[in-house]
């Protein structure tokens, strides 16, 4: 207290006291006790020599003159001076102090004379004291047994007897005499008086029989008899509405062994009910957090069971309970792109599903006026290194997020850290009203200073190993481990002067260590952790709460499936839209990248090199596959952070039982969202730069596929691992066996033999999204754009007709004739030789036969080793040769065909076409080549006894396979087989992308790769 204000002070005691015949010895004795308080002896001599001066203590004075300050107004007026001058600097509290220190001056002899207590009237009001409460304090302060004082901020404890007087507040006691509480609500405080001759212990010290005393936080009274009355058991008999909250929490033999061997917790028990503050503290090591995230169910233990009003925390019936916990981590769970009022209001959102708008808002305003957030509701959250509010108002916001449900059981991870003492204070002052209000709250707490220690109502410490030393009221720890090490003054929990309590020397004389013969502390503890146990165990007896078999009534209600998903998404829409460089960015990427993309690899490509023309830009299909890669990139980095980051707040939201289907609904309907805007921007830019035409749909779509696909790919990594450096570094290795096969870098049938198949698209590339999306838009680019669809089918006929005649009739010659020259010999190589060639024979003429027919059928039946002759050959080299002439026919009619429909098109009214401009315009060379696979040099293959044909695959149905489910064909095929029918490409390989997407679901859904990676990894735990 400052110089000015003592000085104040010291002169309204002194024109209290010297009015109705001026100070007494008893007055005067009561002052010097008051300022013995806050003064050294020096200071008190000065401050009494001056409250002698003003009142004229020891000076001989005429009874006249004693009379005449009776009735001065002069000290009247100087009151209202000194009053209004400290008003402004003294705190509430401090002001109702004053009071009760001013009533106790005046009461100290029983002087109550009208003119002191008008004066003490006039310090009440200007003080702005209510006038009920004032009077209250009046007559608790000169309460003196001889009337009945029955209110309901006044508690009596006495031994109640035959006739005692029936109360509407008292307990039971034994003592002799009487113990007096007050509350005074205005100001939340708490004074005791006693009553009696027995010398009755506040927090060590000896009450004064008739003074006041201020009971604070973790205030103990003992009792001569051995009692002890706790303030949280005292406090809670003025807490309207207290016993509506019944709650039972048990925890059992608790044992928690990790992986790696390490133990993390020995063998903790405890028994609370509601309306208690537990704090829990301990070295690095001693297990913290491990306890309190296996209180709170997050963590199983290895052996012991937690119940909650009866129910096992851990059985299939804890959905029932599961509503009642809160928790409240270390770190911040807050959205750091909405505001304070949106983080309270999507949170609440979830919670209340049969409140509406304005109900929600309601009471989401009134969390944050209780919490004095209400000022700052409309600031953006920020984070850590970037604050828009402080780290008070951050921990107070996370208090909020639990608060606003009111959990029965609350959970709370080191809320001090990283805050200011004020802060610090202010938090923990916070839960102290949440458990007077019937909460059970549990607490890790670090290094907290005397008050903040005080405010706990039992304090649960932990020695390194899990072992647990201490439980029971927090200064009792002070003076149990004292005793246990026989220190001086062993009896006294806090200072005597200063009432402060040092919770630092519980752990210096946990951790004391032995002193070598030099007098250099060695590394040995004297006492070991397994020791301080035993001594616990021997000296400590759990006291059990009654369980309790009824649940509370839960206030939240879980809005249904659906509307958690439009509620996470709503929260989720707004973050992102908050955070403008997020947006900025993921809106700007795909138009800056298609534009570098297509303005780099745009030349002039006319055969004279003046202009652009489509047709001969031979970088169109690195193109195509730049577009799935960076339709793949954008896909997954997107998603890679979207779990990790929410991780935290998803493990707080695990004690509301959402729906984690609906959670990644929400985050599947906004990323799709995203990358649907950002395919369609890179296509509308790079396909016009590029001047591919009418294919916007079809490369929109796909593009889209494949990073819808890449979306559900980054959510399973995000969900997998917890680190986004890691996710980042993954990306690259997911993205190149996407580029590698994709199927234009690198021709599958030139890849290792191990992986790959003659004929088909190996299998490992089938598990490749690129591969899917590059065969889609190759395929329907070349078979539907402008110029080259009416003209598709009759190629297709040319083709097919062109190979048959030139190389497969080719090929089945050239065997027959090896066959024909070589009947009669019989040598090993060359009966090999001809059985090779028989079985393929058998299988190409046998699907010719089925598929053209031939002359004479019976002549397959001749392809049998045994029944082979030289005339059956020469009679299947005429049915070939007839083959031949028969494709040869159908080739003259397909480009007879073709030209017919061009003559059409060119001389038909109205239709501008020029065959040249649209080939100019919708076709490329280069694409072509590539569907077709021109540059091979190998245009029809044997591979285990078929005949493969290698050039146009594009125009090459592929055969029906043996099995219905047998999708696998060529690359480029222009169909798929499957189920009994054909399907187009561009649509089959569309659904073969979904289909992968929801695959990813699933395992997403599941966690299946979480699971994978935590089977084969051993989870490092960080025991505090």
């Amino acid at each position: 207290m400052s110089e000015e204000i003592l000085k104040a002070l010291t002169q309204l005691y002194a024109i209290i006291t010297k009015q109705d015949g001026g100070v007494t010895e008893k007055e005067r004795e009561f002052v010097i006790s008051i300022f013995k308080e806050d003064l050294d002896q020096n200071s008190l001599k000065e401050y009494l020599a001056f409250y002698d001066q003003i009142t004229g203590y020891g000076q001989k004075e005429e009874e006249g003159a004693r009379k005449k300050k009776l009735t001065s107004v002069r000290d009247s007026v100087k009151t209202l001076a000194i009053c209004r001058k400290i008003n402004k600097t003294l705190t509430q509290k401090q002001k109702v102090f004053v009071l009760i220190k001013l009533l106790e001056l005046v009461g100290s002899d029983r002087n109550l004379t009208h003119q002191r207590m008008e004066i003490i009237h006039t310090v009440a009001d200007v003080f702005n004291i209510d006038k009920e409460e004032h009077r209250l304090i009046e007559r608790f302060i000169f309460y003196d047994g001889s009337e009945k004082l029955d209110h309901k901020d006044i508690l009596f404890a006495w031994k109640q007897e035959e006739g005692s007087l029936k109360l509407s507040k008292q307990i039971r006691a034994d003592i002799r005499g009487t113990l007096l509480f007050i509350a005074v609500e205005s100001v939340n405080m708490y004074f005791v008086r006693y009553l009696g001759d027995e010398e009755i212990l506040l927090n060590g010290f000896a009450i004064k029989p008739g003074l006041t005393n201020q009971f604070s936080h973790g205030s103990t009274i003992k009792t001569p008899a051995g009692d002890a009355l706790y303030y949280s058991d005292l406090i809670r008999h003025f807490i309207s509405g207290f016993e509506s909250v019944q709650i039972s929490f048990e925890a059992r033999n608790l044992t928690k062994t990790f992986p790696n061997g390490y133990t993390g917790l020995r063998n903790v028990s405890l028994s609370e009910g509601a309306g208690k503050l537990i704090g829990i503290m301990g070295a690095s090591g001693a297990g913290k957090t491990t306890l309190l995230n296996v209180l709170a169910g997050i963590d199983k233990p290895t052996s012991g069971e937690i119940r909650i009003n009866g129910i096992d925390l851990f059985s299939s019936a804890s959905e029932k309970v599961k509503g009642l916990i809160g928790y409240i981590s270390q770190d911040d769970l807050l959205i750091e792109e909405l505001t304070v009022y949106e983080n309270l209001y999507y949170n609440a959102k979830l919670c209340f599903a049969d409140l509406n708008h304005e109900e929600i808002h309601q009471k989401v305003m009134e969390t944050l006026t209780s919490l004095g957030l209400d000022q700052r509701k409309d600031l953006k959250v920020g984070t850590v290194l970037d604050k828009t509010i402080s780290g008070g108002q951050r921990k107070r916001l996370n208090i909020a997020l639990e608060l606003i449900r009111e959990p029965a059981v609350l959970f709370v991870d080191e809320p001090t850290s990283g805050l200011s003492s004020r802060d610090s204070e202010n938090v923990i002052d916070l839960l102290k009203e949440l458990s007077l209000k019937g909460k059970l709250i549990f607490v890790v707490i670090h290094q907290p200073s005397s008050d903040i220690y005080k405010m706990f109502d039992k304090m649960m410490i932990m020695d390194v190993g899990g072992y647990p030393v201490f439980y029971g009221p927090p200064l009792e720890a002070v003076t149990y481990f004292k005793k246990a090490s026989n220190q001086v003054g062993a009896e006294k929990g806090q200072c005597p002067v200063c009432g402060n309590v040092n919770p630092e020397q519980i752990f210096n004389i946990i951790e004391a260590k032995v002193v070598d013969e030099y007098g250099e502390f060695t590394s040995k503890r004297k006492v070991e952790p397994d020791q301080w146990n035993e001594l616990f165990i021997e000296n400590f007896e759990e006291e059990k709460v009654k369980e309790v078999r009824d649940l509370p009534p839960l206030s939240l209600k879980i809005p249904s499936r659906f509307k958690q998903a439009l509620i996470f998404a709503k929260r989720d829409f707004l973050s992102k839209l908050n955070n403008k460089q997020y947006m900025l960015i993921n809106l700007l990427e795909a138009p800056v990248l298609a534009f570098i993309l297509a303005f780099i690899i745009r030349y002039k490509s006319s055969p004279d090199g003046t202009h652009y023309v489509f047709r001969f830009n031979e970088n169109i299909p690195v193109y195509i596959m730049m577009a799935l890669i960076v339709a793949i990139f954008m896909g997954l980095t997107v998603s890679a952070e979207e779990i990790i980051k929410d991780r935290k707040i998803l493990k707080r939201e695990s004690f509301l039982n959402l729906s984690w289907n609906s959670y990644l609904m929400s985050k599947i309907i906004i990323l799709f969202s995203l990358s649907a805007i950002q395919t369609i921007l890179f296509v509308l830019i790079g396909n016009w730069i590029l001047g591919i035409r009418e294919m916007t749909f079809t490369y929109w779509i796909i593009l889209f596929s494949v990073s819808a696909m890449a979306n559900v790919m980054g959510l399973n990594i995000s969900s997998a691992f917890n680190s986004a450096v890691t996710v980042y570094i993954l990306i690259p290795m997911l993205i190149i066996p996407q580029m590698v096969l994709s199927g234009l870098l690198f021709k599958f049938e030139k890849l290792n033999e191990l992986i790959s198949t003659k004929g088909k698209v190996p299998v490992i590339a089938d598990l490749m999204a690129s591969r899917w999306g590059y065969e889609a838009i190759a395929v329907n680019q070349f078979k539907t754009n402008p110029y080259e669809a009416p003209y598709y089918n009759f190629e297709t006929q040319e083709r097919e007709a062109d190979f048959m005649a030139s190389y497969w009739v080719k090929e089945i010659k050239r065997r027959l004739e090896y066959l024909i020259a070589n009947a009669d010999e019989n040598d090993p190589e060359t009966t090999a030789q001809k059985e090779s060639y028989l079985k393929l024979l058998t299988y190409e003429l046998k699907k010719e036969y089925e598929n053209q027919g031939l002359g004479d059928r019976t002549l397959l039946n001749k392809l049998d080793p045994a029944a082979f002759t030289k005339e059956a050959g020469e009679k299947l080299l005429q049915e070939v040769e007839s083959l031949r002439k028969k494709y040869l026919g159908l080739y003259n009619l397909a480009v007879e065909k073709k030209e017919k429909l061009t003559w059409y098109f060119e001389n038909k009214k109205g239709l501008d076409y020029d065959l040249n401009a649209y080939k100019n315009k919708y076709h490329n060379e280069s694409l072509e080549d590539l569907v077709r696979n021109l540059s091979v040099k190998e245009r029809i293959i044997e591979y285990k006894g078929k005949l493969l044909q290698m050039i146009d695959p594009i125009y090459h149905k592929p055969e029906r396979p043996a099995y219905l489910i047998d999708y696998r064909t060529h690359f480029f095929a222009p169909e798929k087989y499957f189920l009994g029918r054909y399907f187009d490409t561009f649509y089959f390989n569309l659904a073969v992308l979904w289909l992968m997407t929801v695959v990813l679901y699933i395992a997403l859904y599941f966690e299946w790769l979480k699971k994978l990676i935590d089977a084969f990894s051993i989870p490092d735990k960080q025991l505090k």
